[in-house]
């Protein structure tokens, strides 16, 4: 049985005015209230409990944010004016977030952080319950209802839902665009989905907005089978989208032009600087293998990641063997639903440079994909006819077998998040003391205390966890590459925030380290440091145990911290308990990261 395609949208023709104007109703598995309830309770989950994976979060987008909103931050060169190829819009948007915690009651930066995460889980959910309708009635109720499960089910999503990320923006708007163009109810809705994709692309990540080609590409085929009339209304519909693009770059221009007090087009930027930049551009930061991306989603999908890579050859062998007669046009529409996900893939793991947050915007994708799988592999395996072999087994028996299947990936879904969370969640946690307890102990340090990161630099989990103007600084390690410096705080000519466009020091596009970054130690009242036990070999010069040393140091607060060096891969990969039944070498194996306090004389 093929996904279901309504009558109307199954003859050869472009869905323009009469037929594709008639309001029809379709089945919906549950109401979108309460598909909305359960994506955001997924995103609630996440907002509170996702460690944050990716240093960039934190130096690219909570730092910024931060120095809007109090006026001080660690500065990247992306934020510099004579690179600019940061979005203000994007960070702004955050921010303004932010600030609106401010106005209730029991404020703190630490709750400024969690409340944008929860708006973050907010918008995310908004769009995933509008895929999630759309996909309910323009194809199948059932393939809604996988969905939903597939996604709020995953590591993946437990990832990028409140990830304060562009990917993860681009992720929402791509939803959004994507089910414009996908529901052709009520007139084909070319120029909302262009806009959609415009502002995930301008707002959030330039590259997303190749996630539309397939539906353009749709429209295409179709209006040049169609009518003049057709043909027409096709051209107004993509100049609406176009011009609605524009505007939001227009506007996006503006802000940054605010910010940075120069002509900067940072859409263009990102561009140039990822693929036509002559200092190495982001290879710079690392090469991956191409299984790279295959490895992380079967991580984060398990089960739905390879239905999904089935999806089209499931779809064809489908057409194959037991053609439905819907025509061509049924069958182009399941191929343009598929065909974003393979497409994507295919791009970025051609890439040298690969991170996990570059898969974000087609997570949503990779779940329709394995949606349409399992309902195809389902109407096989539930046919009746005793002439076929799925007809011979039990209907007992395949409910049987494909709950087991469900619900092992779901248990290795759970085990992957909870994983994550107890093994890396320490930065998170460890500063809680420098804000007072409910426990009646003294609230530490002073408005001016440093707080130093040496190998840690990139677990900092940005300056929100900070209190009273305290100050996060680096002191040097073995690192060699180019480190944050901090933004200006002068306040100099007309406007706020002059940090943004003031001239900057001591940065480039070529991570080529800058002494200038580094604070003397001795200027730290606090350090945060990991100490690994197991660990045997011999200490770097410049990455000594400071938590050993307790001449110098004295421990405010430990988190345990996963000891991935010597932690089996199954551990590593999933969560582990600890019981004696488990074999020592299959154990989880521990370090602890510290916030320390300088001994005084």
């Amino acid at each position: 049985m093929a996904p279901n395609i309504p009558q109307d949208q199954r003859r050869f023709e472009h869905p323009t005015s009469s037929h594709a104007k008639k309001k029809r109703k379709g089945p919906l598995p549950i109401e979108p209230i309460t598909a909305f309830y359960i994506f955001f309770a997924a995103g609630i989950a996440a907002a509170l409990f996702a460690p944050i994976q990716d240093c960039d979060e934190t130096f690219n987008y909570w730092e910024p944010a931060h120095y809007l909103s109090h006026g001080y931050g660690l500065q990247t060169w992306e934020y510099s004016p004579d690179y600019a190829i940061r979005s203000w819009g994007y960070v702004g948007l955050h921010a303004i977030v932010g600030n609106l915690r401010r106005l209730l009651p029991q404020s703190s930066k630490v709750a400024e952080f969690y409340f944008i995460r929860y708006g973050l889980a907010f918008a995310c959910a908004i769009c995933q319950t509008v895929l999630f309708k759309v996909i309910s009635l323009t194809m199948n109720g059932r393939i809604g209802m996988f969905f939903l499960i597939a996604t709020v089910t995953s590591p993946g999503n437990f990832h990028a839902s409140a990830s304060f990320l562009p990917s993860s923006f681009a992720m929402y708007m791509a939803m959004i665009g994507a089910a414009s163009f996908m529901n052709w109810r009520g007139g084909i809705k070319t120029a909302h989905g262009i806009f959609w994709f415009a502002v995930a692309g301008i707002l959030g990540w330039p590259f997303a907005s190749a996630l539309c080609a397939p539906y353009l590409l749709e429209e295409l085929v179709l209006v040049f089978f169609s009518d003049k009339d057709a043909f027409i209304e096709a051209i107004v519909r993509f100049a609406r989208g176009i011009i609605s693009g524009l505007i939001v770059l227009f506007i996006d221009y503006l802000i940054n032009l605010f910010f940075y007090k120069k002509i900067a087009l940072v859409t263009w930027n990102i561009i140039k600087y990822n693929i036509f930049s002559s200092t190495g551009g982001p290879d710079l930061y690392g090469t991956e293998p191409w299984t790279f991306y295959f490895k992380n989603l079967a991580l984060n999908f398990n089960l739905w990641f390879i239905l999904a890579l089935l999806a089209l050859p499931l779809f064809l062998l489908q057409k194959l063997i037991s053609p439905s007669g819907q025509g061509f046009q049924s069958g182009l529409r399941t191929v343009v639903f598929v065909a974003p996900f393979y497409m994507w893939l295919a791009i970025f793991t051609a890439q040298p440079h690969k991170e996990e947050r570059f898969m974000y915007p087609v997570y949503p994708f990779l779940t329709l994909n394995a949606s349409i799988s399992l309902h195809i592999i389902l109407a096989a395996i539930g046919s009746t006819d005793r002439s076929t072999l799925a007809g011979k087994i039990p209907a007992k028996l395949k409910l049987l077998t494909v709950s087991l299947v469900l619900f092992l990936a779901l248990d290795v879904s759970l085990t992957r998040v909870y994983g994550i969370y107890s093994a890396y969640s320490a930065p998170l946690k460890v500063y809680s003391r420098l804000w007072g307890s409910s426990h009646g102990q003294p609230v530490l340090g002073r408005e001016e205390d440093i707080v130093c990161f040496g190998k840690e630099w990139y677990r900092f989990s940005s300056s929100y966890f900070l209190p009273r103007d305290m100050h996060a600084k680096f002191v040097r390690s073995e690192f060699r590459g180019l480190l944050p410096g901090e933004f200006s705080e002068a306040r100099i000519g007309f406007g706020f925030w002059s940090g943004t466009w003031l001239p900057t020091s001591g940065f480039n596009d070529h991570n080529e380290e800058d002494p200038g970054k580094y604070a003397d130690i001795r200027a730290c009242s606090f350090l945060v440091d990991t100490q690994f036990p197991l660990r045997t070999d011999p200490l770097p010069p410049n990455e000594p145990d400071y938590i050993g040393d307790t001449k110098a140091w004295e421990i405010v607060q430990c988190e345990p911290f996963l000891d991935a060096q010597n932690t089996h891969i199954l551990a590593r990969t999933l969560w582990v308990p600890e019981l004696d039944v488990i074999p020592e070498r299959f154990r989880r194996k521990w370090g602890r990261h510290c916030l320390l306090q300088r001994r005084k004389a």
